[in-house]
């Protein structure tokens, strides 16, 4: 990747298609999204329009490069990030990065806000990611996926100290 710094944009519906053909290898497959066509037929998450533009960004890096994405869920005082990363990226160093620049722009638009995410016990790599970003753990705890119940962690972001190189940029 040219660029190491990221900013958020408009999840578009061109992107959002493309992350629907992003395909990770085990054990991460359980973070595969099902094919653009069914989600436009259950107008599931980022397919529903609504939902994509409340929630939804893009993360690219500053040459326009399509990285991840963030989603900016909002609860009663708390902004939940969730999180992707391209798959190439991921376990190089760039998981920390997508993490804290998600959590600096959580905190520009609800400043008020915690901001906390939760992660796989299992998922030790995006883990270790985002303890590097700032955030600690708060919690544990087992909820239901789409695959059964699994453990959990609640992390909320702690590191507010430092900057980013590209600021979020608004369309």
């Amino acid at each position: 990747m040219n660029s190491a710094a990221f900013y958020l944009a408009p999840l578009t519906e061109v992107l959002a298609e493309e992350l629907c053909r992003w395909r990770y290898e085990p054990p991460y497959d359980i973070y595969n999204w099902p094919s653009w066509p069914d989600m436009l037929a259950r107008e599931e998450e980022f397919a529903d329009p609504l939902i994509r533009a409340a929630q939804y960004r893009a993360v690219l890096t500053c040459a326009g490069e399509l990285v991840g994405f963030v989603q900016l869920f909002p609860l009663a005082g708390v902004t939940r990030l969730g999180l992707g990363l391209r798959p190439d990226l991921c376990g190089k160093g760039y998981g920390a990065q997508l993490a804290r620049t998600a959590a600096l722009a959580a905190l520009r638009c609800n400043p008020g806000d915690e901001v906390d995410l939760e992660v796989r016990k299992d998922n030790v790599r995006a883990r270790r990611a985002y303890e590097k970003a700032g955030f600690r753990l708060s919690d544990e705890y087992e909820r239901m996926t789409p695959a059964g119940p699994a453990a959990f962690y609640c992390m909320v972001f702690a590191g507010h100290g430092g900057a980013i190189a590209c600021e979020t940029r608004r369309n």
